[in-house]
């Protein structure tokens, strides 16, 4: 089985001002199976902008991972697989725009034609089969996962969506479904403020049925919403996924992100049905 894929960019879009969409193709892409999990994800491998050179790990006889001291660093970031296409032999992936970062320079600078190697995708979602609820979470990091397990989501489960984006515009359209409600939080998180998204989660009112939790968002926020989950909603493991997307460089204390008083009705009583 393959291992890695080399690739080339075939389109790119913005689909925000802090959203960039780079469509990857290549003839290796047909041995490339998705797990068909929603937030699958995999690693895009970058070259050094020093050297040009594009390490990869050395794959050892049990599909360990392991690296080369005498080589450059492996450069690589993890993104989610938002689309796959066998038939065309393309996916897509969307990556957040930001300041500094081998990726994110490599990225604002890629044009079709562009080299890109990649792995093998794995997911994280998984629901209980009895679930007739989820709670979806997340940062403009998690936007891309999240829309894609709304596209996936089946028609009879109820879904409560809250994202915190760093302002207005970096609003994105979601897939539609009848059972979802839709909190976006603008100002916080993402790098520019505290995130609100644990005043959120302790906001939310969840129903009594089985259901599950899943968040994507920087790690410090992720913590405290496990940490939440765990201690006073009592979930157990397998009612919840809640992954740390990113990390924010460490800064002085800030203060804890509040919630405006319609956000915290909104978020006590807004579930579709």
């Amino acid at each position: 089985m393959r291992t890695f894929f080399n690739v080339e960019v075939a389109a790119r879009a913005m689909l925000s001002p802090a959203m960039l969409r780079l469509t990857f193709a290549g003839e290796e892409l047909r041995d490339f199976v998705s797990t068909g999990i929603g937030d699958e994800y995999l690693r895009l491998f970058f070259p050094d902008p020093a050297t040009g050179e594009r390490v990869l790990p050395i794959i050892d006889a049990e599909g360990r991972w392991r690296y080369d001291d005498d080589k450059p660093p492996v450069r690589c970031a993890t993104y989610t697989v938002r689309r796959f296409d066998p038939a065309r032999r393309s996916l897509d992936i969307d990556l957040v725009l930001h300041e500094g970062g081998t990726a994110c320079g490599w990225a604002r600078d890629a044009r079709p034609g562009d080299a890109m190697v990649l792995n093998r995708p794995r997911g994280l979602y998984a629901p209980p089969e009895d679930f007739r609820w989820q709670l979806l979470m997340a940062d403009a990091t998690g936007i891309p996962a999240l829309a894609r397990l709304l596209e996936q989501t089946p028609q009879d489960i109820r879904s409560r969506v809250v994202i915190e984006v760093a302002e207005a515009a970096h609003r994105q359209p979601l897939p539609a479904h009848p059972g979802a409600v839709v909190s976006w939080i603008e100002g916080a998180g993402n790098g520019v403020a505290p995130s609100a998204l644990e005043a959120a989660f302790r906001a939310l009112k969840l129903p009594e049925t089985p259901g599950y939790v899943w968040v994507a968002a920087e790690q410090e926020a992720a913590r405290a919403i496990r940490q939440q989950a765990k201690r006073t909603r009592r979930l157990p493991p397998e009612r919840c996924k809640i992954v740390a997307y990113w990390v924010e460089a460490p800064r002085r204390a800030p203060p804890a992100a509040g919630l405006s008083p319609a956000l915290q009705a909104a978020l006590a009583e807004g579930w579709a049905g």
